[in-house]
């Protein structure tokens, strides 16, 4: 098993900084077949060896990933391309 945990400092409106999640949700979903939903601020995502959440914090976003032991050998690449894809979404306009 390997954890993946990110935290994204954002300056984004509650409506913008959930669109911004989604489109991190929506990335993980097209690379990984991720199911998702939405929970309050929490956006929830699985599938077989992979479950995590995107909590929304006003200013910080915070993922956590548990990916199983088939998967968890790509998690430095994994956590390479969320950390560049939350920094691109939850960025200043």
């Amino acid at each position: 098993m390997a954890d993946i945990n990110l935290v994204q400092e954002h300056h984004l409106a509650p409506e913008q900084a959930r669109a911004a999640a989604q489109q991190v949700a929506d990335k993980l979903s097209e690379q990984f077949e991720l199911a998702s939903r939405w929970d309050g601020d929490v956006l929830r995502f699985e599938r077989s060896g992979v479950n995590g959440t995107l909590s929304l914090l006003p200013n910080q976003a915070q993922l956590h990933i548990a990916l199983g032991f088939p998967i968890s050998a790509f998690a430095a690449q994994i956590e390479s391309k969320v950390a560049d894809k939350m920094r691109r979404v939850f960025a200043p306009a």
